[in-house]
């Protein structure tokens, strides 16, 4: 009866681990595929930011919605180009991120409540992109390129955070089999 119970003890255990494991990997799985769209996000990101920045530079006035007494025309610039090569390449994101990284969650569906929140998480990663953005380059004096590089690294920890908890959370009718360990009592 004690071997019994310790053998139920140990596979109910490996059960457990085995489905920690497959979180654990599948979890690291999807980081290195967001990180992968996420290099080809910054280069749609990058590339717009340039064209946009050296479009505005080109305009002999600023927009009059970013006017502000405060705030120099080359921050308004550095900020509109950012927010525009952010809108161009959020969108990309949330198609391909919804096709691959999170496949499962989303059953590979674009849908426009899905898009919303992951616009909305996306927000919190430029408000965080374009703090570092700014913070690098007019306070801490950074070369545009480096601090634009931070930015975009501080932009990828929020990002990735909130898709993966709040916007593509794994719901038990999307796990697979090996997530849910048979329950058995300890009598057998």
């Amino acid at each position: 009866m004690i071997y019994a119970r310790t053998e139920i003890f140990s596979s109910s255990w490996s059960r457990v681990r085995l489905a920690d494991a497959w979180e654990n990997r599948a979890i690291r799985i999807k980081a290195i595929s967001f990180a992968l769209i996420g290099l080809v996000n910054t280069v749609v990101d990058y590339s717009v930011f340039l064209s946009a920045r050296a479009a505005l530079e080109q305009t002999t006035e600023v927009p009059a919605l970013f006017v502000a007494r405060s705030v120099s025309r080359d921050t308004v610039i550095l900020i509109a180009a950012n927010v525009a090569a952010w809108l161009v390449a959020v969108t990309g994101s949330y198609i391909m991120n919804s096709s691959v990284t999170f496949a499962v969650e989303s059953g590979r569906k674009l849908r426009w409540r899905d898009y919303a929140a992951f616009v909305g998480a996306g927000i919190a990663g430029l408000i965080a992109n374009t703090v570092m953005l700014v913070f690098g380059a007019k306070c801490l004096l950074l070369p545009l390129w480096i601090a634009k590089a931070v930015a975009i690294v501080a932009s990828f920890l929020v990002n990735f955070s909130l898709s993966h908890f709040v916007v593509f959370p794994v719901r038990d009718s999307s796990r697979p089999k090996i997530y849910q360990p048979a329950r058995r009592d300890c009598m057998g």
